[in-house]
């Protein structure tokens, strides 16, 4: 095997034996029959037996190599755009050959373009030929060779026989065999087939993965992922974390002072509603534990997630642990740090302790001393971006962990940040060390499937409700052929004493994509505009000057904030009421709901308008007219979620791409909720009864990716 045999190897995975046999067909060709020349429809994909009348060079239109072939009922030409000697001389006039390729009409007669060409004395196949996913230093002959030989070696264990039904009956993809009983395709059975169809199969079946010996696969993986979750929670619950109990309200002559979480509440304002009182109590429940919370809490834009976090630390203060809280960006942090602070600043003052904050920019001074104040105790609530997770950062006892925007962080900082503090208080004491506590936010809600799927080892919180108060934001789209009408409403709402928003996806002028960016927008505004004050944000801005911008726009000096997509999240301006999502047919879905909620936040009338483009150059997608269509049909973040699920996928929905966290490959969430229902259902009673069996299917399945499953 040649090094560059090695490396495309490794870069598709596929290291293992059953790494080749679980990498299965994009598609399949059938070179069973034979096509006579003249039945062959044009743009069919055949295969045809003739014999070489001639083998030519030609020079014009370009160098090409052009053989005209024969049967007996008609004759047509297989062009080679490229070629070498040898093909010439394999086509010699009076060679009889076979050709697989698709059937063409044209100017000059019938013909293939680089056709697949095989000897014409050997046997026909008896099976489908696989088409392989393939890259750079493979060909499909020699990743098939490889495929059968592994098939050949292999020994596939049945880790799902009839026992392992007793708790939750037969799986549901049992199909009638020719006799009319019930039949249950083993593994071996399902991989030997789909490498291998027979040409009599329904070809629709293997397309979109309907017939049983898919269904076989997409059961077998959707197990591997359920046993996995199912597993790191058992290894999460044998981990210690410290019993954070709530402090219970009583007498003062008895308490002293007030719990801090109830000290907070009286401090914002405003009641809680049924859905954050119910995600609290959740919450504290879990936290009172001695085991390690791990528990995502979402809810949609603007649910109100930060005061159950808030009141979440408070509970872990009150215990006598320190909380960190970390969000992906700095605005999105320094938002939090600004609200925590003004909530609970002075209620920590009289305690000796403060909140503290941390971030990658911070000048050497200011941050030594904010590091000092985090080992020393004295910090009792740590808000920051990813700094928070260095090796320079501390903490003296670390309870609560709170990640916002979780999917945002990559697998390795999440894993950090749980274990670090855990495995250096090991070292310092040589006893188990306590693991703190962890609650995950996001403002993306996950559909039901993916959250069993994804996310089967946490606890999910849902803050299903919006607090009274809150604008409908009415959405609209209108193409940039009406720019300067958008601008004439958005210089009438800004002279009204309204705030908004225009967002742009570029920050300066791109010679690749032809997008509207930020600094001209901004100018162009100005100019359009000259009695309105603005701000231009984004993210290549000094820290302090974006600092700046924002505190300008939160206190109504500015009157419209042209932006990247760093106010994405976290930005909190009541008056705002008009947002403006330029070339919206290039966002996400989740990112324009996300945006969307920027406004609406207050009691004005508030609309969000996507400017999308349009011309020749400005078609837009399919995908993207579904986002937008999404946009404009509900703003229920839930469903916008379930959308999102459907148009990019459950590896684009979460972030997986990026993360290196394990996809499924065969299993769609939108059509085998069933299998995944009997299989969430069988994972426990497998690590529990089999547990031998479960660990053969998950080290089938899943190899060395644990690391990144427990994140």
């Amino acid at each position: 095997m040649t090094p560059a045999i090695r490396k495309a190897l490794d870069k598709l995975g596929l290291v293992r034996d059953i790494d080749l046999v679980l990498h299965l067909p994009l598609r399949y060709e059938d070179e069973t029959k034979v096509v006579p020349i003249a039945q062959a429809r044009d743009g069919q994909t055949v295969l045809i037996e003739a014999q070489v009348q001639s083998c030519e060079i030609q020079l014009q239109p370009r160098r090409q190599l052009v053989v005209t072939v024969q049967d007996a009922s008609g004759s047509c030409q297989l062009r080679f755009l490229h070629f070498y000697p040898s093909q010439q001389k394999a086509m010699a006039v009076g060679t009889r050959l076979r050709a697989h390729g698709e059937m063409r009409g044209g100017f000059w007669g019938r013909q293939m373009v680089h056709p697949q060409l095989r000897k014409a004395d050997a046997p026909l196949p008896t099976a489908l030929t696989p088409v392989y996913p393939i890259g750079k230093g493979l060909t499909q002959p020699y990743l098939r060779r490889m495929i059968v030989a592994a098939l050949q070696r292999i020994t596939l264990v049945e880790t799902l026989p009839q026992e392992c039904w007793t708790h939750v009956g037969p799986p549901p993809v049992a199909v009638p065999d020719g006799a009319g009983t019930q039949r249950w395709w083993t593994l071996a059975q399902a991989l030997r087939f789909l490498h291998h169809p027979p040409p009599d199969v329904p070809l629709q079946t293997l397309e979109d993965r309907s017939h049983p010996a898919w269904q076989r696969l997409k059961v077998e993986e959707l197990l591997a992922q359920q046993l996995s979750q199912w597993r790191i929670r058992q290894i999460r619950q044998a981990h210690a974390a410290p019993a954070l109990a709530v402090r219970q309200r009583g007498r003062k002559e008895e308490a002293g002072e007030l719990p801090l979480h109830a000290q907070l509440l009286e401090v914002i304002g405003f009641e809680l509603t049924a859905a954050q009182r119910r995600v609290v109590e959740e919450i504290a429940a879990d936290m009172a534990r001695s085991v390690p919370m791990h528990r995502l809490l979402q809810g949609d834009v603007g649910s109100g997630k930060t005061v159950v976090a808030a009141l979440a630390a408070c509970i872990c203060m009150d215990a006598g642990y320190q909380c960190a809280l970390m969000a992906p960006t700095e605005i999105l942090a320094e938002q939090h740090f600004q609200k925590l602070q003004a909530w609970l600043a002075p209620l920590l003052q009289a305690r000796g302790k403060r909140v503290a904050w941390l971030a990658g920019k911070q000048k050497k001074k200011e941050r030594a001393q904010m590091l000092a104040d985090v080992a020393s105790g004295e910090a009792m609530l740590v808000v920051g971006t990813h700094a928070v997770i260095q090796d320079s950062v501390d903490f003296r006892a670390l309870g609560l962990v709170i990640i916002d925007e979780q999917h945002r962080f990559g697998v390795e900082q999440r894993l950090s940040l749980r274990n670090r503090q855990r495995d250096r208080a090991a070292q310092a004491t040589g006893d188990d060390a306590l693991e703190p506590h962890m609650l995950m936010m996001s403002a993306t809600p996950i559909p039901r499937t993916l959250a069993m799927t994804y996310y089967a080892d946490l606890s999910v919180s849902t803050i299903d409700e919006l607090p009274p108060g809150r604008t409908p934001v009415v959405t609209r789209l209108v193409a940039d052929s009406r720019r300067d009408e958008l601008i004439a409403r958005l210089a009438r709402q800004v002279r009204q004493g309204r705030q908004a928003y225009w967002v742009c996806p570029l920050i300066e002028e791109s010679e690749v994509l032809d997008l509207s960016n930020a600094t001209a927008t901004f100018e162009e505004l100005q100019a359009a505009i000259p009695d309105v004050p603005m701000g231009l944000l984004h993210s290549r801005m000094p820290v302090a000057e974006k600092q700046a911008v924002m505190a300008g726009f939160a206190s109504g000096a500015l009157g419209v904030l042209v932006a990247t997509t760093v106010i994405e999240v976290g930005v909190d301006v009541p008056n705002a009421s008009l947002m403006v999502i330029e070339h919206a047919e290039r966002f996400g879905l989740s990112q324009l709901h996300q945006l969307r909620g920027r406004v609406g936040r207050g009691s004005a009338a508030s609309a969000c308008v996507l400017l999308y483009a349009t011309g020749d150059s400005g078609k837009l997608s399919d995908t993207a007219k579904d986002r937008l269509r999404a946009m404009v049909e509900t703003n229920d973040g839930f469903e916008i979620a379930r959308r999102d699920l459907e148009i990019r996928g459950p590896g684009e929905f979460m972030g997986v791409h990026q993360s290196g966290a394990s996809l499924l490959r065969f299993a769609d969430l939108g059509t085998d909720a069933h299998l995944l229902e009997w299989t969430r259902a069988l994972a426990p009673w497998m690590l529990a009864h089999r547990p031998d069996l479960a660990e053969l299917h998950m080290q089938r399945w899943l190899g060395g990716k644990w690391d990144y499953l427990k994140a």
